[in-house]
């Protein structure tokens, strides 16, 4: 259930009282206490003209109290409705009290905030949105506001502008959730109806502001804001297409675009003027360069009108340009990634943002410095080729089919779509003027609009999208309204750009050439239908006569069946040796998540003597490649594309995971209606898939090359980091410099030739040693014989060389032939962390940057997400055995259990994040934020703990010393059972709530049937409920002692900026600070999911 109050004002109110950011989960929990609700989730966040509130929370109050009827249709018999008293909590938005008390509370946490957030991310992205929007105020007026501001506002000045905004006359509410909708309206007249908007106009003047609101936007026209409510300060643009008919307005006398000099500008922001093209058309570049920037970004765009889908012909064009954009973004990922190609990341997109009131045409490129023209001018001329010439027929028959079973896939989950996600659907509907379609009524609209649609009409819109690019074109004709935006962001040090440095002039120049490149028609490449032919698969399966086996498991669980489908779940081996979980669930339907895990991972790389990062540059490459047997990497790509397959290769410390996610439908169809025709299913295109990796990989040295150029980038980042080199810091401290827990650094990258890589990545992906997870909406059955079919008939000796001849195998490894036919690799016991050597120390960390910040650590050993310690002992063994005859029976069978210690854990590092939270932001005002979690190793024994708390620099050592004193609280028993009651409910909900998507439970079935992951099997995802439930505060107390939160026993860490050397401060008084990318419950740039309707945005979460 969930409900929203969205207003119109700049800022939010102080007495909201917003969450702490969840880890893992994405989700922004806590806020104001429901009476009655604890599992009310609430928050709220800013963007540039709304603050929004939402609470969230369940149908019913656990326990009952409250109303006497449920306003909720689905509602238990006898039981209240949580509706009333979570819009009582809104409410209260409105009928604050601004208190002095409060008020300081607030102003402390958003000025931790600023300082916090002002990472270089989000430095380059002001640079952009400032540029973007440097004739309207939106460049000068970002959520956050001005330091010297936040310090001196009075109670006075936000009571004022509180009575202003906050009132019924500026209030959308949006109520999403199985409703009863007349009670619903009773509810909200009983909450909302007595509520008097004039109630203080007169004491703080809101009939003159309004006035002048009315007058201002009278001076450009009513703009889509302005005509919806006089709060909204009026925003135009500068159209980047043809024929919008609206040139910016004159100067007025009120400077409504604050094109005026005011004394707090920011004078470093965008100071180049528009550049007038031979072609008739600008180009408005922007230089930014940094000390913390390693490699070279070019953000082009141009800025369209919103335009509105409520005609059959709008919804036709709309999925016209998404034809386009999906079109796009695989030429420039999969055709233009060649041998050598200059450019390490590229994405094309155009989204609608109501919150600036535009849609932006954007591409967004990476580069290695001194190839930044070569990148400019391939990706820029790549657009300007499917401008001119648009798609082919074979591009537009594979996106559109993809479109379509996209479509059908989400009118498949039908009511199971979250409600937060109807409600985001819901609000960016409305604010777009879009028709508002169900999930069901869309597909049905796409399907006739795709029927219907030719050639032409793809390539018309491609024309309109790319106008941009081909109105720099000399001999094109093309012309729009306003500028194309450049802004490029690079290193000082311009010595590494080589003989052609990224200035103005170049920038420019380079654009141009682009916009005027000689280019030629796409071909169309031919895409298989499938990787495996009936024939092969025959031949296959009567050579290897594949069987299935009964599972085996650590945690106590009997074994299971060869020929038996049980519920939740259906664990077996094949012949071949080949671990296999699979569980069928419709909570996402028509879709399926897959992972493979192979143990070993970075700690392999010493146990079997290969070179340092080996494993993990292997995994990338692995990713970046993808040609198999006799299909290129294109072919395969976009087989990948036609069958809707995405796929992640990733390396950790303990393990070598491929994670696939696939649709469960037949796809890959051709054509449309009664002519289409049939593919494979998504399910039996990702089994061919996962048998060429395993058998069939093609290594190739291009893939190489982009993987060790991602690494090199990655590193380089991390150094220029504060966050990124803090952290690092404290894992060498923590692991002694075991390489194999830190990043691959630049000496180990260039090591790694194709045979390294592929030498280390190949030996993890034995038979015997694997295991594969299938989660999807699919029938058990036919899953079950398309991996028999396609994974079962992998010889169980495939990839054994690789491991044979690693330089340790003699030492590490020993081979058992049984039978005299059948191999199986005996691997070593899990690997233990690293003993800890700076327990008890501290260690102060600098990063050369003009800006203050500051971040600071506490850490320590811990065990492994199941309890294992470094010495290989598990907690749980410990504390049966210490305690011995005080235990009751129940003590025993608890503690005894499996999930004992890994469910403990969980609440422990929910209790220590709420402390924290009270303790060092809300009694100490130290910071904005601070939080704690462990490593969770599954497959190495041990771990270690981390807490992190930015602050601001003169507040970091009292912040890391606070963090200290909480720790050292718990250690010394301070658990009550109001603290294990609040966790016990936020893990519950939480492992509940993410049961409903495949991928974790995808990554909870992971290492049940591995015999190096102890104590993990299927009791892990049936009992945990009944686990959380059932721990005691004497329990967790037990755990607590064990890990010893004592300070001889911890590592504290603080980093801090310090300006460079002979560093000159700017002249421009206070900077305007934003918000980092990412930053979860605050300041962030929220990226929409493709065909959501908004783009990057800045949003200003509350504390």
């Amino acid at each position: 259930m969930c409900y929203i109050i969205s207003l119109c004002p700049l800022e939010r109110s102080g007495p909201w009282k917003g969450g702490k950011e969840v880890k893992g989960g994405g989700e922004v929990k806590g806020g104001k206490e429901v009476k009655g609700g604890k599992e009310v989730q609430t928050n709220a966040y800013t963007d540039f003209h709304h603050t929004v509130f939402y609470a969230s929370c369940p149908v019913d109050i656990p326990g009952g109290g409250g109303y006497s009827n449920s306003v909720f249709s689905g509602g238990s018999s006898g039981k209240d409705g949580m509706m009333p008293l979570a819009l009582d909590a809104l409410r209260e938005v409105m009928d604050a009290k601004v208190e002095t008390g409060r008020l300081e509370k607030e102003r402390q946490a958003v000025l931790s905030e600023m300082t916090m957030v002002n990472t270089i991310e989000y430095r380059v992205e002001c640079q952009i949105l400032s540029t973007l929007h440097r004739e309207n105020r939106l460049a000068k007026r970002f959520p956050i506001g001005k330091e010297s501001l936040i310090r001196t506002w009075t109670t006075d000045d936000v009571k004022e502008f509180h009575r202003t905004h906050y009132r019924p006359d500026n209030v959308l509410l949006y109520i999403v959730g199985d409703v009863d909708v007349e009670k619903t309206k009773r509810v909200i007249e009983d909450k909302f109806g007595s509520m008097e908007g004039g109630k203080y106009e007169k004491d703080i003047g809101v009939g003159e502001k309004r006035d002048k609101a009315i007058t201002m936007a009278k001076e450009v026209k009513d703009t889509v804001k302005s005509s919806q409510s006089w709060h909204f300060p009026p925003v135009v643009h500068q159209w980047g297409e043809s024929s919008t008919d609206s040139p910016l307005p004159p100067p007025t006398p009120n400077d409504l675009q604050l094109q005026d000099d005011y004394d707090m500008d920011d004078k470093t922001l965008n100071t180049l003027p528009d550049h007038p093209t031979p072609s008739g058309s600008s180009i408005r570049p922007h230089i930014f360069r940094h000390e913390l920037l390693r490699s070279f970004s070019l953000h082009l765009f141009a800025k369209r009108t919103v335009k509105p889908i409520v005609t059959v012909d709008d919804f036709k064009q709309s999925l016209a340009r998404r034809i386009v954009l999906a079109a796009l973004q695989i030429r420039l990922n999969v055709n233009a990634r060649g041998d050598d190609t200059p450019f390490t990341f590229v994405e094309f997109n155009q989204l609608d943002s109501p919150r600036e009131g535009c849609a932006v045409c954007s591409l967004d490129l990476m580069a290695e410095s001194h190839r930044w023209r070569e990148a400019v001018v391939m990706s820029v001329g790549e657009i300007r080729r499917l401008g001119k010439f648009g798609l082919t027929e074979g591009e537009m028959m594979r996106y559109a089919g993809a479109l379509l079973s996209d479509s059908q896939q989400v009118a498949a989950q039908g009511d199971r779509i979250s409600h937060s996600d109807q409600l985001s659907y819901l609000m960016e509907t409305v604010a777009c003027g879009h028709a508002l379609m169900s999930p069901s009524q869309s597909y049905i609209m796409t399907e006739e609009a795709l029927a219907e649609m030719t050639l032409s009409d793809v390539n018309a819109a491609a024309t309109e999208l790319c106008e941009h690019v081909l109105s720099l074109g000399d001999k094109e004709g093309v012309t729009i309204d306003g500028p194309v935006i450049a802004v490029a962001c690079g290193t000082k040090d311009e010595g590494m750009e080589g003989d052609v440095p990224c200035n103005e002039k170049n920038l420019i120049e380079a654009i141009l050439e682009a916009g005027n490149l000689e280019v030629e028609p796409e071909e169309d490449i031919v895409v298989p239908r499938t990787l495996v032919e009936e024939d092969e698969l025959k031949g296959f399966m009567a050579d290897q006569n594949p069987t299935w086996e009964g599972g085996r498991f650590t945690d106590g669980t009997p074994a299971t069946s060869p020929d038996q489908i049980t519920t939740p779940l259906t664990l077996r081996r094949l012949s071949n040796g080949i671990r296999v979980g699979i569980t069928s669930t419709d909570t996402e339907s028509q879709r399926g998540h897959l992972r493979i895990v192979a143990p070993g991972g970075r700690v392999a790389e010493e146990r079997l003597g290969f070179k340092s990062g080996s494993m993990a540059v292997g995994s990338r490459t692995m990713q970046e490649g993808g040609a198999f047997a006799k299909w290129t990497r294109e072919q395969v790509e976009l087989f990948c594309v036609d069958h809707l397959i995405m796929v992640e290769i990733n390396c950790s410390e303990e393990f070598l995971t491929m994670d696939f996610v696939f649709p469960t439908t037949e796809v890959g169809n051709v054509g449309f209606g009664k002519d289409v025709q049939v593919g494979i299913t998504g399910t039996e295109a990702v089994m061919q898939i996962v048998r060429e990796i395993l058998s069939g990989f093609q290594w190739e040295e291009d893939a190489l090359g982009r993987a060790k150029q991602h690494f090199y980038s990655s590193y380089d980042s991390l150094y220029k980091s504060l966050e990124g080199l803090s952290t690092e810091k404290v894992m060498l401290e923590m692991t002694g410099g075991d390489k194999r827990f830190t990043s691959v650094d630049h000496d180990d990258i260039d090591a790694v030739g194709i045979s390294d890589a592929r030498q280390a990545v190949m030996s993890q992906l034995i038979p015997g040693e694997i295991e594969m997870s299938v989660v999807g909406d699919f029938d058990v059955k036919y899953c079950l014989d398309m991996i028999l079919k396609y994974v079962g008939t992998i010889p169980e000796g495939t990839n054994l060389e690789y491991l044979e001849s690693a330089p340790k195998f003699k030492e590490f490894v020993a081979l058992m032939d049984k039978d005299g036919d059948r191999v199986e690799v005996a691997m070593p016991p899990a690997y233990s962390v690293p003993e800890v050597k700076g327990l008890g120390g501290s260690i102060s960390i600098t990063l050369e940057d003009p800006d203050p910040r500051a971040v600071a650590y506490v850490s320590g050993e811990g065990p492994n997400k199941w309890g294992y310690l470094r010495d290989g002992r598990n907690i749980a063994d410990l504390i049966v055995e210490k305690e011995g005859n005080k235990q009751t029976k129940f003590d025993l069978q608890r503690r005894r259990h499996p999930l004992f210690a890994h469910v403990g854990l969980m609440l422990i590092g929910e209790i220590v994040n709420r402390r924290l939270f009270s303790n060092v932001r809300e009694k100490k005002q130290l910071t904005y934020d601070a939080n704690f979690r462990f490593t969770g190793f599954d497959n190495i024994a041990g771990g270690y703990w981390l807490c992190t708390v930015t602050a601001s620099k003169e507040k970091a050592d009292l912040a890391a010393e606070a963090c200290v004193e909480t720790l050292v609280s718990l250690g010394r028993g301070g658990i009550g059972s109001d603290n294990l009651e609040s966790a016990r409910r936020v893990v519950g909900n939480r492992h509940e709530g993410e049961m409903r998507s495949t991928r974790y439970v995808a990554e909870m079935m992971s290492g049940l049937q591995l015999e190096g992951v102890g104590k993990k099997g299927p009791l892990g995802l049936t009992d945990f409920q009944a686990m959380a439930s059932a721990i005691t505060v004497e329990d967790l107390r037990l755990i607590v002692g064990e890990i010893g939160f004592t300070e001889d026993r911890f590592v504290k860490a603080v980093g801090k900026t310090v300006k460079p050397e002979g560093y000159m401060e700017p002249d421009d008084g206070d900077q305007i600070v934003r918000a980092a990318p990412g930053a979860g419950s605050r300041d962030q740039i929220v990226r929409a999911a493709p065909g959501a309707g908004s783009r990057d945005q800045i949003v200003r979460a509350a504390p």
